[in-house]
C-alpha cells in the first residue's frame, strides 16, 4: 500500500493533484481544503490510500494521517465507496465528522451530496463506538502546512533523512514547545537528539 507521497506539486486541478515522485507524476485525487493546502513547484507531503479495482488503480491524498484514517473508516459502510467517503470529508472536518457520528446527528451527515437519510443513519449505528475508539487512541496529526515555515523545513529534512511522518512532528513539536524561537539548525539538532534517543 502507498501510504504517503512526497514530492514537487506539478498540477493542482479542481479534484486531484499531481506529484512527481522519482521521476513519476501521480495523480492524487483529494478534497478541496487539501488542494488549497498545496502550492505548484513546491514539495508537500501527503498521506494517501491507494484504492485497487479490476480497471483501476486510484491514489486519495489527504492533509494527515487522521483524515486518510476516516477515509478507510468510511467506507466500511456498506453503500459508501472511495468517492462519496472523499465528499464526506470535502464537506465534513475530521471533528465535525466525529462529533456527527458519535452524537447520531444525522441531518448533519445528509448535508453531504448523495448521503441520504438510510445511509447517514447506517454510518452512525456502524461508526458511533468505531470514532470513539479511534478518537480515545489516536493522537491528532498535524497538518502538512503547520503554518511555521521553520518546522515544516525541518520535519521535510528529518523525513528526508529517513525518519517516518509522525515521530518526525512528535519529535519537533516537542523541541518547539520548550523553545518556539529555535532556529531551523538548532531544532534540527534537538529533533535528531530525541529521536535518537527514542529507537
Amino acid at each position: 500500500m502507498i501510504s504517503s507521497v512526497r514530492g514537487e506539486v506539478l498540477v493542482i486541478g479542481l479534484d486531484h493533484a499531481v506529484v512527481e515522485v522519482g521521476g513519476v507524476g501521480l495523480a492524487v485525487h483529494a478534497t478541496p481544503a487539501t488542494l488549497a493546502g498545496l502550492r505548484r513547484g513546491e514539495r508537500s507531503l501527503l498521506a494517501t490510500a491507494l484504492v485497487v479495482r479490476e480497471d483501476s488503480l486510484t491514489l486519495f491524498g489527504f492533509a494527515g494521517d487522521e483524515e486518510r484514517d476516516l477515509f478507510g473508516l468510511l467506507q466500511t459502510v456498506a453503500g459508501i465507496g472511495p468517492r462519496l467517503a472523499l465528499a464526506v470529508l470535502a464537506v465534513l472536518d475530521p471533528d465535525t465528522l466525529r462529533r456527527a457520528l458519535s452524537g447520531g446527528e444525522v441531518r448533519t451527515l445528509t448535508s453531504v451530496p448523495g448521503v441520504g437519510p438510510k445511509v447517514a443513519q447506517r454510518m452512525v449505528l456502524e461508526l458511533k463506538d468505531k470514532v470513539a475508539l479511534h478518537a480515545a487512541t489516536t493522537t491528532p496529526a498535524g497538518p502538512t502546512g503547520s503554518g511555521n515555515p521553520t518546522r515544516d523545513e525541518v520535519v521535510e529534512a528529518l523525513l528526508g533523512l529517513g525518519f517516518t511522518p509522525r515521530p518526525a512532528e512528535v519529535a519537533v513539536d516537542a523541541v518547539l514547545s520548550a523553545d518556539s524561537t529555535a532556529d531551523a539548525p538548532t531544532l534540527l539538532r534537538a529533533a535528531l537528539t530525541s529521536l535518537g534517543r527514542s529507537r
